[in-house]
């Protein structure tokens, strides 16, 4: 019986998922400083996860939504939110952002 009630719940959150709105992109640009020599890595209507480039320095976002900047490659832990139209500095090898 226990069993079955776990397999139950667990359908049932897997079946809630599917009916989740999509998430819409940001609109706007996230942009990624590096170094005076690099251009500028610009994200144009960012959705998901992003890797951040290697030496990443300074990240804006002009976009209309909050940014997430996290310390690892597949956004998960702890992050820092960069507010629309803000910027934040990040350590090289940060990781990555989300919109």
């Amino acid at each position: 019986m226990r069993r079955h009630l776990l397999t139950l719940v667990l359908a049932s959150g897997a079946a809630l998922g599917l009916l989740q709105a999509p998430a819409h992109a940001a609109e706007g640009t996230v942009t990624v400083f590096e170094t005076e020599v690099q251009p500028l890595t610009v994200y144009e209507n960012p959705r998901g996860c992003h890797k951040l480039p290697l030496a990443a320095h300074v990240l804006t976002n002009a976009t209309d939504r909050p940014v997430r900047i996290y310390g690892d490659p597949f956004c998960l832990g702890p992050s820092v939110t960069v507010p629309p139209g803000h910027g934040s500095h990040v350590a090289a090898g940060s990781g990555s952002f989300s919109a």
